[in-house]
């Protein structure tokens, strides 16, 4: 009787041919990807600095309302607001001060706390009032000379947060009486559309 004797067989790689086919494959997956990955990730952006100039202006209520005493909510240019600041449409920080009081005691806003906007994504755009009061009991106020250089004015303000070429803008409004409120202003405020802004 003859016996067979069995050979382990060599172990067998990807050949050429199937490798450019996954390469191909996934380079396809890659290319359909991309567009809804950088819309993803320009939208996320929009939200992060939404989300930090929503923060800010919460600050600002609530420092007012803790201490008893005018807060300013400023945007600005200055990278440092602790060392001194000017009030500007469209700044890339936020920054938080109470108001000088009356008694000349003080000529200058004193500095509370202040943040980046534009730095965590260089190329959001912000629209808004450059400042805003607010007074111990967290409502938006008139104030002529807040000490920034710009004066707060008592309307209800909105702020407009976009990206060239983003389809979702975000938008935080302000109202009177110095509630803050994140919205979406492609979407109607509405039972079905809680997240909308009013119309």
């Amino acid at each position: 009787m003859k016996t067979l004797i069995h050979r382990p067989r060599a172990a067998r790689g990807f050949t050429l041919i199937e490798m450019m086919v996954t390469v191909v494959l996934l380079s396809i997956l890659m290319a359909l990807a991309f567009p809804a990955m950088s819309e993803w990730v320009r939208n996320s952006r929009i939200r992060t600095v939404a989300d930090a100039l929503q923060n800010g202006l919460r600050l600002a209520q609530t420092e007012a309302l803790r201490r008893s005493r005018q807060t300013v909510f400023s945007l600005t240019a200055d990278t440092n607001p602790a060392d001194g600041l000017t009030a500007a449409v469209n700044g890339a920080n936020w920054s938080v001060n109470f108001v000088p009081l009356l008694t000349g005691e003080e000529t200058a806003a004193t500095f509370i706390e202040g943040g980046g906007l534009t730095g965590l994504a260089p190329d959001v755009r912000i629209t808004g009032p450059a400042t805003l009061c607010f007074n111990s009991l967290g409502r938006v106020v008139d104030n002529p000379a807040p000490g920034t250089g710009v004066a707060c004015s008592a309307s209800a303000a909105a702020y407009n947060i976009t990206i060239p070429n983003a389809d979702r803008p975000m938008r935080v409004l302000v109202a009177l009486g110095g509630q803050v409120r994140l919205c979406d202003p492609a979407k109607t405020l509405s039972n079905t559309n809680p997240d909308g802004c009013p119309a």
